[in-house]
């Protein structure tokens, strides 16, 4: 038999030239303003600032490096991007955003928006453009910013409409015990596979009662953030110290019975096949010792929540679902949502849930039709008449 040549298949176009082709000094500032940003340090205004998270560093070098490619695509020369100083040259910057909003439409879309704001972010924090570079950039981000539409988007929108709909939450909200019942049937002969069914079947549970981010999800610590202040018959807390909460604020959820029963389920029944002789004491351990990654774990959440009820929901849309079915029952209740999402504001919650009262407002109208709709035969159709 001949033998088979393997070849690498060429690089995509938009995927652009690899990380390291990129100049050195250029690779050295971004991994400094990285370095930088993990450390205790002030904002420009003086403000005292806590290391980033390990997350949130990945996401910025990701931003970095892709918007690097698309100045390439642009038809920067990869050599002249010398420096992060070049990078984020305003001139630069603004032909960059100019393109991406023409290809966005008439208006331009979040990401484009969004993407100016880190720009400016990274700026400041680098310090490395002068005060009228920096001006110039604020400039364009204001420009942007006229654009940003307020609230949820249409895509989370369609998503709490469906939720709203009481067969469809139900679905849901029942889908652990779907779940744990696959979990219970394979045991015995597939345990590390119950046992990755039994810690989904657990998140899908605690998610409708304490909307958590991805994060807080998956670093919870058994006696840390998972405890029975009350003892061991009695249901779990689950809370997170404000220096674990993306805006500083500290959570607390108290876990129903029937929650509290699953989750101990899966402690004592499941989580020891995937400890592999570990004595860590995450809730979710990963595969390779630690935590679960945020990342993957939702991943799988949202395909096994899809197989099992046909609803594909994130675990960000869980935060909205959460809100939605609150306001449902609590119409304008937001400080409510404020308090179990975790924001500092209020002015956000009722930004992102303010138009969910449209939605109550159609179902109220409903429901006075409803009561003055005839119920019974007129009695003039029945020939009865006085």
């Amino acid at each position: 038999m001949a033998q088979q040549q393997l070849i690498e298949p060429p690089l995509k176009v938009k995927e652009g030239p690899r990380w390291e082709d990129f100049p050195g000094q250029l690779q050295a500032d971004i991994a400094s303003h990285l370095k930088f940003l993990a450390t205790h340090r002030k904002s420009p205004s003086g403000k005292h600032l806590r290391p980033c998270k390990a997350t949130t560093l990945r996401t910025r070098r990701t931003d970095l490096i892709s918007f690097a490619k698309k100045a390439v695509r642009l038809g920067v020369p990869i050599e002249e991007l010398s420096s992060l100083s070049v990078l984020l040259a305003p001139d630069l910057v603004e032909r960059i955003l100019d393109k991406e909003w023409a290809q966005n439409g008439d208006e331009p879309k979040t990401s484009t928006i969004d993407l100016a704001k880190k720009l400016v972010a990274v700026a400041r924090s680098a310090n490395c453009l002068t005060k009228e570079q920096l001006s110039q950039l604020e400039d364009k981000r204001a420009a942007l910013e006229e654009y940003r539409k307020e609230g949820m988007t249409q895509k989370n929108l369609k998503l709490v409409r469906r939720v709203l709909n009481r067969e469809v939450w139900a679905r849901v909200i029942n889908c652990p015990e779907a779940l744990m019942r696959r979990a219970r049937s394979l045991k015995d002969h597939a345990p590390v596979k119950a046992a990755m069914t039994a810690q989904i079947a657990v998140a899908v549970a605690v998610l409708p009662e304490a909307p958590v981010r991805a994060s807080n999800l998956a670093a919870i610590r058994l006696g840390e953030n998972l405890i029975k202040p009350g003892g061991p018959d009695t249901p779990y807390l689950l809370v997170f110290p404000e220096y674990d909460v993306k805006n500083q604020v500290d959570l607390t959820f108290e876990l129903d019975e029937y929650v509290t029963a699953v989750t101990d389920e899966y402690i004592h029944d499941y989580r020891p096949a995937l400890m592999r002789g570990s004595n860590e004491d995450w809730l979710f351990p990963g595969g390779e010792g630690g935590s679960k990654d945020a990342h993957l774990f939702g991943i799988q959440i949202t395909d096994r929540i899809q197989k099992v009820t046909g609803l594909r929901i994130t675990l960000h849309q869980y935060r909205h679902a959460a809100a939605a079915v609150y306001l449902k029952h609590h119409p304008g209740d937001y400080e409510t949502v404020r308090r179990f999402l975790g924001h500092r504001n209020i002015r956000t919650t009722v930004k992102f849930y303010c138009g969910l009262e449209t939605i109550q407002a159609t179902r109220m109208l409903g429901d006075v039709v409803r009561q003055h709709r005839k119920t019974e035969t007129d009695p003039d159709e029945t020939g009865d008449r006085p």
